[in-house]
């Protein structure tokens, strides 16, 4: 009871809330089917997700969680409630175990059904093999394939039935079942079991009774190429929980806490688990801090990028806030948490993800789809052969033969292949041009989409801080501003010192060495530059540190660090010998593919909205650069990660179908939530796993081939489902009139498998808009400062 009560909301607060893991579901509509059952209770709202297996309820006052769990076992499916509190690393280790299982089962069978269905195969389709009492040997490998193997489908079919309804699986089940049912009736009370009994190879089609027919490859081959579709799918959907596992890694491991003693304040290292609000911790330069806190001592700058999306590093000092996981860039810091655990800003960002996993609605697999409509025509067909030949003095062993054949030539091997081959095509093809799709789920989507949200920063910028403009005084040299500056800003940590570094560097080669350095908090560094025989007292940061020493900007340099903060870039001041020498420009350059990127989107159809955590003059210059319009609508700014949902949420209320295209922690909730995401394969592995495609290259123009080609993708399968039924639809009036042998079922299921083999084959020649895409390394070539004489 304790641990029940760990998982339990407090029985006082309304609306309680609860996540249930789903098992036993095997498509789309049986999480429709979980979800009615829930949603009948009194003062019970639940979604199901067949994607991540997750029921999320919520109940009433007075209602159990038991309850919920027996109502989803009473609809033939399988519930357990969270694990208890406190053993989140335990928990997630046993259930990712525990989604490895059906996985590991599922190959199983596919391994033994394989091995046991070859043979089978050859033996019925070769006349060659077929020794006497052949007929035998294949009823002993076909019949654990079928009971066995296929077992999965026979459940799920009885659960379909026992709520009359009918799926994928009531078709597979129905006539796998109705092969090696009437292959048993052939062989022990028809002449099939005769020694000598071949099945000749010729498509004559003749009435027959059909005693001296066996249908088991049938029966075995069905079986066999649906698992093995059933086991691909499956292995991908295990993967399903792994963004939230690596978004709650990102954090960091330890922490070194001060502790009183009796000579003062101590340092203790211990883990952030352990770590409670009120405490006091450590940050040395370039780790992480521990929790959400406030600043008691020390002043640095912090990169936040990776969870709010804000390209340029915060200035800190006491007093303020800071977040957990962003990174320490500058000096030491002393924090005191304030939040800790589920509480921070980091574990809110995990549930985010999560409810958009679980609120993501999933398109119903098209399999699924037309057989809720075959399955019934095909039963209603059985009935009406049966009865047409019955009544009409045919003989009851020929109306039931008619019938059987019905069902036996309806169930069609190549759906197992249909979907799998054109997949497996498609992102074999996509591999190849830098584009990684998830799963057949995701394809519905990228038919309908009309709007698709660029994040700002590392998706249509390059995320990182370039230097990106030098402007020098009147008769100064632009080398040698940048050597001076490049040489001092290269012995700080900061990243927009390091970003002129490697600014200087590319233009001027090898720095000069640097005596005296020192960083001025807040205000700037620096330092001694020895060039040759002579020194220079060099200083690099905010005009106020130049004001300081007498150094005072000239009006064009005013209007340089103005122009750079119109336009939402960072400007610092350069002087040495009592004179301001320049201003070096630093800004997250736009990646030279963006504006021919979002041309490319727009010949889709697709309208480009830019959302970024970024102030809006940024935004704006941004947008104005690669084309998108500046407006309200198509250019938000100044966007929490929370908030970045909602904008999703808001355009999709608004009818749209909206594809987001992110890379950072702060987009993972936003990818989610999205009817598409995109992740850049650049980014960060908590976006990659929150996204339905991922785009290898940090290239935006590969977005427009990934829909391109999923929508390709997408097609292929309908095609492949449209020929997979067609050729034993075609079938399915020679069988009611009685007229179907072992032969022209094994021809149904030959031709249509290869047909949508090679189909699928077609996708291998679809190619990229761009023949010659440009790596990140032409960022740098393209990124190279201007220098401007003011």
């Amino acid at each position: 009871m304790s641990a029940l009560s760990d998982v339990m909301p407090e029985s006082g607060a309304p609306g309680n809330q609860v996540e249930l893991a789903i098992g036993g579901m095997t498509c789309a509509s049986c999480a429709n089917r979980i979800e009615r059952k829930l949603n009948k209770l009194e003062g019970v709202t639940a979604t199901v997700n067949y994607a991540t297996e997750k029921a999320k309820v919520t109940y009433a006052n007075g209602i159990e969680p038991a309850a919920l769990v027996e109502t989803v076992e009473q609809a033939g499916y399988t519930a357990r409630l969270p694990e208890p509190k406190g053993t989140s690393r335990q928990a997630a280790t046993s259930e990712a175990g525990a989604e490895a299982d059906p996985v590991h089962a599922l190959r199983n069978r596919l391994v033994v059904s394989t091995v046991l269905s070859v043979p089978v195969i050859a033996m019925a389709m070769i006349p060659a093999l077929q020794f006497n009492y052949w007929q035998w040997l294949s009823l002993t490998l076909a019949a654990p394939v079928v009971v066995w193997g296929a077992l999965p489908f026979h459940k799920a079919a009885w659960t379909n039935l026992k709520h009359a309804t009918s799926t994928m699986d009531t078709l597979i089940s129905m006539g796998t079942l109705a092969a090696l049912g009437w292959s048993l009736y052939a062989l022990f009370f028809g002449t099939a079991g005769a020694p000598g009994m071949t099945h000749p190879f010729e498509l004559t089609i003749a009435r027959t009774d059909g005693s001296g027919n066996i249908y088991l490859e049938a029966a075995a081959g069905v079986t066999t190429f649906i698992l093995a579709g059933r086991y691909f799918e499956a292995r991908s959907k295990r993967r399903a929980g792994a963004a939230l596992r690596a978004l709650l890694e990102l954090g960091a491991k330890e922490v070194s806490v001060l502790r009183d003693g009796p000579t003062g304040p101590t340092e203790e290292r211990i883990g952030v688990d352990q770590l409670a609000a009120g405490d006091r911790f450590v940050v040395r330069p370039g780790e992480k801090i521990a929790t959400d806190g406030r600043i008691l001592e020390g002043s640095s700058a912090v990169d936040a990028s990776m969870v709010t999306g804000e390209s340029v590093p915060v200035e800190v000092g006491p007093g303020d806030t800071v977040i957990g996981a962003t990174v320490n860039a500058g000096g030491r810091l002393v924090v005191e948490a304030t939040r800790v655990g589920a509480d921070t800003q980091l574990a809110q960002m995990a549930k985010l993800v999560e409810d958009a996993q679980n609120g993501k609605a999933q398109a119903q697999r098209l399999a699924d789809r037309v057989s809720g409509i075959f399955v019934p025509i095909v039963i209603g067909l059985a009935v009406a052969t049966f009865g047409f030949w019955a009544g009409t003095g045919g003989g009851i062993a020929a109306a039931f033969t008619a019938a059987v054949a019905v069902l036996i030539i309806a169930c069609p091997c190549a759906l197992g292949l249909a979907t799998p081959t054109a997949l497996m095509v498609g992102t074999g093809r996509g591999a190849q041009l830098g584009i990684l799709i998830k799963g057949p789920e995701v394809l519905e989507s990228t038919r309908k989409v009309d709007t698709i949200v660029l994040d700002k920063t590392g998706t249509v910028t390059t995320g990182q801080m370039t230097l990106v403009r030098t402007v020098v005084a009147d008769g100064e040299d632009v080398d040698e501003l940048l050597r001076f500056a490049g040489a001092l800003e290269n012995a700080s940590e900061h990243p927009i010192a390091q970003a002129i570094a490697k600014g200087a560097a590319a233009q001027v080669g090898d720095l000069p060495a640097v005596e005296d350095f020192a960083n001025i908090e807040g205000l700037g560094v620096q330092g001694i530059i020895v060039d040759g025989e002579v020194s220079h007292a060099v200083l690099v940061g905010r005009p106020r540190l130049l004001a300081e020493w007498s150094q005072h900007l000239t009006p064009p340099l005013e209007a340089a660090m103005t122009d750079a903060a119109e336009k939402g870039q960072t400007a610092v001041a350069v002087g040495w010998d009592g004179r301001a020498r320049g201003v070096l420009v630093v800004a997250d350059a736009i990646k030279p593919t963006s504006a021919e990127a979002i041309s490319q989107l727009r010949s889709l159809g697709l309208t480009p909205v830019l959302l970024t955590g970024d102030n809006a003059t940024v935004a704006t210059a941004v947008a104005t650069a690669v084309g998108i319009e500046a407006g309200p609508d198509t250019v938000i700014a100044e966007v929490m990660p929370s908030e970045k949902v909602d904008v999703i949420k808001r355009l999709q209320q608004e009818g749209k179908t909206v594809a987001m295209v992110g890379d950072g922690v702060n987009d993972a909730a936003a990818l989610a939530q999205a009817d598409l995401g995109l992740a850049m394969g650049t980014g960060t592995d908590v976006a990659i796993e929150a996204s339905d495609l991922t785009l290898v290259r940090g290239d935006l123009r590969v977005a427009a081939d990934a829909i391109r080609l999923a929508r390709r993708t997408l097609g292929n399968i309908k095609g492949n489902l449209f020929w997979a039924f067609a050729y034993n639809v075609a079938a399915l009036p020679l069988a009611a009139a009685g007229l179907l042998n072992p032969m022209l079922a094994g021809a149904a299921m030959a031709f249509s498998s290869v047909f949508v083999v090679s189909n699928s084959l077609r996708l291998r020649g679809f190619r990229a808009t761009n023949s010659d895409p440009r790596t990140e390394t032409d960022v740098t070539e393209a990124s190279r400062p201007e220098p401007v004489n003011a």
